[in-house]
């Protein structure tokens, strides 16, 4: 398995850094676009909430494309579109193109996520899974971690070839997705049988090992394809439990990604220092993530694993509101960030170990879409709230509720995952 890890995740960590970079680095553009826009922090929200709505329309029947079409093509596709669109948002000129802007790229990269996350269970057994999935998506904070240095100083750009920095910031962190895109239809295989950079006998055993593990998952499960598979979903209860599990740590981390250099401007830094400032949080998270995942796997355990970073998260946002201090709101939004990062491995693994296999394309699409219309609504909701009341710390509230609740559902699934089994052994014995 070291040499499918090392072929594709490397690149796959790439693409969603430039993913997430590019659908982010607006929270950086803010600090000057807002003000040259006559945005409104309100209308800031809702834009970036628009993009949420998008994601969540083009999300499923994008990955259903992907298993139509293949994988490679489908990546590519999504990555060229989206670097395209965020290219044209830099020359968007007030709040309604503004918005448009944010709904297309929305439509544009929806799908790659939840892809992906299909696309690894094409290469990897279960027993990995947690562990790939904590290092693809430790992209997610490391974006952020070197992101932000990097988009304070592209605004310092600002006149260059008659553009405004927040423009050159935007133009030159897309090109990367457009360049990756097309680098991709040549270095991802589909699946596992057209991997050349692996011998006939390892194809044939990884091949062999994954049909196995979807042959005894699938037992007693049904098939359903295209709308039928939709249908299959959107009735499993199971899908809408994991998606509000899911929806806090995703709105976590798009609003804070968003929302986080304004918070720390509100403290009277300058772009550069709110830059250097932002690194830390997640530079602290990129790491733990890795550590909690490969913690995870070694363990198998999936309960605990999920919701003891779920609770963190929801105290630390809590505790925000007693504090007017920089370095104490730094720390905590640093546990924050720890905690919410932290339960992405392990939360996969748990959605996939739970699902039925005939349901995974679908499903994992689902659990994220779904999850994207709360992450939607509390961005525009934390706009409106900051617009208000004047403090981020009552505007952070909602996402203490979402993960608290959070944290409390995983230990629902806990039990009806040990019911299951239990009755699962219990029927095997009087079969026996």
């Amino acid at each position: 398995m070291r040499k499918v890890g090392l072929r594709l995740i490397p690149f796959l960590v790439l693409c969603y850094f430039i993913a997430y970079v590019d659908r982010v680095n607006v929270g950086f553009a803010a600090l000057t676009m807002n003000r040259d826009l006559g945005l409104s922090t309100a209308a800031f929200g809702l834009g970036g909430g628009l993009f949420f709505v998008a994601y969540v329309l083009f999300e499923v029947p994008s990955n259903l494309a992907m298993e139509r079409v293949g994988a490679r093509i489908w990546i590519a596709r999504i990555m060229v579109t989206w670097g395209l669109v965020g290219i044209g948002s830099a020359f968007v000129t007030g709040p309604v193109s503004f918005s448009v802007a944010r709904f297309l790229l929305g439509a544009a990269e929806a799908g790659f996520f939840p892809g992906v996350i299909l696309y690894l269970t094409y290469w990897f057994p279960k027993a990995y899974r947690a562990r790939i999935v904590a290092m693809f998506m430790v992209a997610i904070p490391l974006s952020s971690f070197f992101g932000s240095p990097l988009s304070a100083a592209l605004l310092t750009l600002d006149g260059m070839a008659g553009l405004r920095g927040w423009q050159w910031l935007l133009i030159l962190e897309a090109v990367p997705a457009v360049l990756l895109g097309l680098a991709a239809l040549a270095l991802l295989p589909s699946r596992p049988a057209e991997a050349t950079f692996l011998t006939g006998e390892e194809r044939a055993w990884l091949t062999d090992r994954l049909d196995a593990e979807r042959r005894a998952a699938a037992a007693g499960h049904s098939h359903a394809h295209g709308l039928a598979a939709v249908r299959a979903v959107l009735t499993n209860g199971q899908v809408w439990i994991l998606a509000v599990i899911y929806a806090g740590s995703s709105a976590t981390s798009n609003t804070l990604s968003l929302w986080m250099p304004q918070i720390l401007k509100g403290f009277g830094l300058s772009n550069l220092e709110t830059g250097l400032l932002n690194m830390i949080p997640f530079g602290i998270a990129s790491v733990f993530m890795i550590v909690w995942g490969l913690r995870a796997d070694r363990s198998g355990e999936r309960i605990w694993s999920t919701a003891l970073p779920l609770a963190l998260t929801s105290l630390s946002f809590a505790l925000t509101l007693l504090t007017g201090s920089l370095w104490i709101t730094l720390v905590l939004l640093s546990l924050v960030l720890l905690g919410n990062y932290a339960i992405k491995g392990p939360f996969f693994a748990l959605a996939t170990e739970t699902l039925p296999p005939a349901q995974a394309a679908a499903g994992i699409a689902a659990i994220n879409t779904l999850a994207h219309l709360g992450t939607g609504a509390i961005t525009s909701l934390i706009g409106v709230l900051r617009e208000q009341t004047g403090s981020f710390p009552v505007a952070l509230l909602p996402l203490c509720a979402l993960t608290g609740a959070g944290c409390g559902l995983v230990f629902w699934v806990g039990r009806r995952r040990a019911r299951t089994g239990a009755v699962g052994s219990a029927a095997s014995v009087a079969g026996a």
